[in-house]
């Protein structure tokens, strides 16, 4: 039975290794050339695999674009995912986001490109729809700890806040990708904490 279980953990690791590498190299080729750009086939050779196992991993593009979204905001600001909902969690995002964009990798890279194409892709929506819904819910559930626990006005709308939010961070995002000299990530993350701080605490 050892045996066994060490056999399944063995193919388990190297297929999640291929998964890895076709992610990554789908990633890399949105970046350099757009969507169109990503085949089946291009991809597996990028990651040095037929298209044979792209396919069996992900049985369509679609399957392997949306595998990328998911993929790529995973930790994208890490220490989050153990940290209690509240305010102190919602400024943390903010300034932690933007930090994080800075040195960000080909994965995020791709998912800011694939995001502003979405707006006019049927491919594309309905999986940004999803993780922009699920983006707002978390940000919304920290201003409704922050209200629970006292520390946010009782006034604000947390799904307001959280739209809010979510546009600043992603546009923010974006016009650093187009023009990495034309911010500083740092201290626009600095700035929006303070101003979130200031509009959200209770007085």
């Amino acid at each position: 039975m050892a045996i066994e279980d060490t056999a399944r953990r063995t193919q388990q690791q190297r297929r999640d290794t291929a998964e890895r590498a076709l992610v990554r190299a789908a990633a890399d080729l949105v970046v350099e050339s757009g969507l169109p750009s990503v085949t089946l086939a291009e991809v597996g050779r990028r990651a040095g695999y037929s298209r044979g196992i792209v396919t069996h991993h992900f049985g369509s593009k679609q399957a392997l674009i949306e595998s990328l979204v998911r993929a790529s905001q995973v930790g994208f600001v890490p220490g989050l995912g153990t940290r209690e909902p509240g305010l102190d969690r919602l400024l943390d995002l903010l300034e932690g986001y933007l930090r994080a964009v800075a040195g960000i990798g080909s994965l995020s890279r791709a998912f800011l490109v694939l995001w502003a194409q979405s707006v006019a892709s049927t491919e594309l929506g309905p999986v940004f729809r999803e993780r922009d819904t699920l983006f707002r819910a978390d940000l919304a559930g920290d201003v409704e700890a922050g209200q629970a626990a006292g520390d946010v006005r009782p006034d604000v709308d947390p799904e307001i806040v959280a739209a809010i939010v979510l546009a600043e961070l992603r546009g923010l995002a974006l016009q650093y990708l187009v023009a990495p000299d034309s911010i500083d990530t740092t201290a626009a993350g600095a700035a929006l904490r303070e101003h979130w701080r200031g509009s959200l605490v209770a007085r």
